[in-house]
């Protein structure tokens, strides 16, 4: 299975999926970004941030086939959790809107009255249930009752994990990397690097797997050495995020009858500041660089980090000559959120 426009491995598993993406999201080269940064690297944007659907994100991706095999299961009703500002918690909302499917949200608290993103969520139509504290056990708690509940109430509930980043969602960002590997092709480059902002993990491990996919080469389906790093740049302060990258890589290259020994998980975890959501003074930085260069907002949680880390990789030298993809992951709403973190 492929994404609209990308090639065809047929080889590949036919997982159930539905179609929230119209089509593929622009790669967008960042002439004046890479000219700011003295012309050391060509910089380009994969931005996941203009799908179609409420301020859209990469975790559409992850959806198709969340709620793909949701409704394949017969569910009606989904149930998913996060951070106020989630990017996966707003598109789960807009998603089960336009599937016709009801949508619980639990997000950590303690309740804040103006979250743009809350707000957002609910007018979208799903049901937000707020924890008393920022505690993930309190969160999870609330999330099983909750879909307790919607069974005794005869619904038919299914729990999606936090991020969306299990194999099953992650499966779409594998897509997106063929789809992007394919987009670089029609303009006439094959890509050095792709550097990405990580929380859950699921978009570093299925970009990972999906370049490598996408290097595939020959009848036996080995591949290559060719491949693209993925370099990941943490912006959570989880110490088993790099477990949890591998993992789910692991899980995924089987999947996509690939050695999971030959790719490899570059993490990079200098960028992460004092707290998950808390913006930095480098993330700043890069958030105003872009946009007084290139006329692009990115929201200050996932995104401003990332390119923070990227910026650093090109100014040290580590890109000197080389074409990078900054994977812009969306999540633009928390550029609203009153406070953070």
């Amino acid at each position: 299975m492929s994404a609209p426009g990308t090639r065809s491995f047929p080889e590949l598993p036919e997982l159930p999926r539905v179609r929230l993406l119209d089509g593929p999201t622009p790669l967008q080269p960042l002439l004046r970004l890479s000219a700011a940064l003295g012309g050391r690297a060509e910089l380009w944007m994969k931005r996941e941030d203009l799908g179609p659907l409420a301020f859209s994100g990469n975790k559409l991706r992850n959806l198709e086939f969340l709620l793909g095999a949701a409704v394949d299961a017969g569910a009606d009703t989904v149930v998913t959790s996060g951070r106020r500002w989630s990017n996966h918690c707003r598109l789960t909302a807009s998603a089960g809107a336009r599937l016709g499917l009801e949508v619980h949200v639990v997000v950590n608290g303690p309740p804040t009255p103006d979250s743009a993103n809350v707000r957002l969520m609910r007018d979208l139509g799903a049901t937000v249930h707020e924890t008393s504290s920022e505690g993930r056990d309190e969160r999870q708690i609330l999330v099983e009752q909750v879909a307790r509940e919607a069974d005794a109430r005869g619904r038919r509930a299914r729990v999606l994990p936090v991020g969306g980043s299990d194999a099953t969602g992650a499966w779409g960002q594998v897509l997106a990397a063929i789809e992007a590997i394919d987009q670089a092709a029609a303009a006439g480059f094959a890509p050095d690097a792709i550097v990405v902002p990580t929380a859950t993990g699921g978009t570093q491990a299925g970009l990972a797997v999906g370049v490598a996919t996408a290097s595939r080469t020959g009848a036996a389906g080995k591949a290559t050495r060719g491949f693209p790093p993925v370099t990941g740049i943490a912006v959570h302060p989880d110490p088993q995020l790099r477990t949890k990258v591998e993992r789910l890589a692991s899980e995924l290259a089987s999947m996509a009858r690939i050695d999971a020994a030959t790719i490899p998980i570059d993490l990079r975890e200098t960028h992460i500041g004092r707290a998950y959501g808390v913006p930095t003074d480098e993330s700043e930085a890069a958030a105003g660089l872009i946009a007084t260069t290139e006329g692009i907002v990115v929201d200050p949680v996932y995104t401003a980090k990332g390119l923070a880390g990227l910026l650093e990789l090109v100014r040290s030298g580590g890109f000197d000559g080389r074409r990078v993809i900054f994977w812009n992951g969306g999540g633009l709403p928390a550029v609203f959120e009153s406070s953070l973190g």
